[in-house]
């Protein structure tokens, strides 16, 4: 999901309705955090967000996508192709592409698809009408939510309660960056690269650990107890709602400050550097944690060198790894499904012991 630098400031005029503006959400750092990188980097492979009822999960992963910068994409194409890239183009638009065939191309707002709890596979994945194939010799392709999500977003609200073998399909496809759907010998595939994330309550149940492996990162988010603060997110939204316009236009130089430096790591992040040591000690302290498989080493990787580029650095730091880690880590350390996930602190005192570094009072103590 590349976005471009030539994209005009925010206004009111450019947007199609008004959302909660990103940049005004107080607190909930590691959850803004963790959008934001896999905004960066994609590949991270996205983002479950795990938290009370009323925190502003929907809010804010809303507020992100309608603060990215508008895409080029490939007009009447159902794919959201990319006019440049062949690996997010669809089977037509690429053909044309590698004949030279001129490709009109307009700018649409990043997509972000919601996935209905009661969605079906054929409306996930797409259909194939079969007597029309046969019939007239063609595929006859019926785009599904994963089209649709193509270079955007696709966000799972209470992602727990989903079908086991749903949620399996949306890891497979956020995973290869492709959808196939096959039906009676025929087979369609298209590009869906997208940023899966999911939400959910732990009250309601927890996913699979197998499941919860395959997101990239995990966050816990809580309910503000200080009462000051809980006074200002009431008065901030209570401002929204009366006066949705005048509130956005007080964050527009921050939305639009913020737009370009996303555009900027992204462009940046091809160019970051991690020194060798620093990966064997991230390698370290997944060992020292009994981590299975390899995915939290890539993934901590790649975290921590989407947050350089977001910081305007070529060279990761310790300090990164540290603030990236626990989203990375604290997940994959359940062996039981009947487990609740570590809120962190085990991944602090790992990175702590093989770093050299001191654990944090706040977080010795919790």
């Amino acid at each position: 999901m590349t976005v471009t630098a030539e994209t005009p400031p925010l206004t009111q005029k450019n947007r199609r309705r008004v959302v909660f503006p990103f940049t005004a959400i107080i607190g909930q750092d590691d959850m803004k955090l963790a959008l934001l990188l896999n905004v960066i980097d994609p590949k991270i492979g996205g983002v479950m967000i795990m938290g009370d009822r009323g925190t502003g999960k929907s809010t804010t992963i809303r507020a992100l996508a309608d603060l990215l910068p508008e895409i080029d994409v490939v007009e009447g194409d159902p794919f959201n192709s990319h006019p440049d890239d062949p690996d997010l183009m669809s089977e037509e638009v690429r053909q044309k592409w590698e004949q030279e065939m001129p490709l009109n191309t307009v700018k649409h707002k990043v997509p972000m698809i919601d996935l209905p709890l009661g969605a079906t596979e054929d409306r996930v994945c797409g259909t194939i009408d079969i007597e029309k194939a046969l019939a007239e010799g063609i595929k006859a392709f019926e785009p599904g939510l994963l089209a649709k999500a193509n270079r955007g977003l696709l966000y799972v609200d209470e992602v727990n309660l989903l079908d086991d073998h749903l949620v399996d399909v949306l890891l497979d496809s956020a995973a290869s960056g492709w959808n196939t759907v096959e039906r009676e010998g025929i087979s369609i595939r298209h590009p869906a690269r997208f940023v899966l994330v999911g939400s959910g309550n732990p009250e309601e149940g927890e996913l699979r650990p197998q499941l919860l492996d395959r997101f990239g990162m995990n966050v816990e988010v809580r309910t503000v107890r200080d009462p000051e603060l809980r006074v200002k997110i009431v008065e901030q939204r209570s401002q929204f709602d009366q006066t949705p316009q005048e509130f956005s236009q007080q964050y527009e130089e921050e939305q639009t400050k913020l737009q370009q430096t996303i555009v900027k790591a992204q462009e940046l992040l091809s160019q970051v550097q991690m020194d060798y040591d620093l990966r064997v000690k991230v390698s370290q302290v997944c060992g020292e944690l009994d981590v299975d498989g390899l995915r939290g080493d890539i993934v901590t990787n790649r975290a921590a060198k989407a947050l350089a580029a977001l910081e305007e650095r070529t060279e990761v730091n310790v300090e990164d790894i540290r603030r990236v880690m626990p989203l990375c880590l604290r997940h994959r350390l359940r062996k039981d499904p009947l487990e609740s996930v570590d809120s962190g602190y085990k991944v602090e005192k790992a990175i702590a012991q093989v770093f050299g570094l001191e654990l944090d009072e706040e977080e010795s103590s919790s």
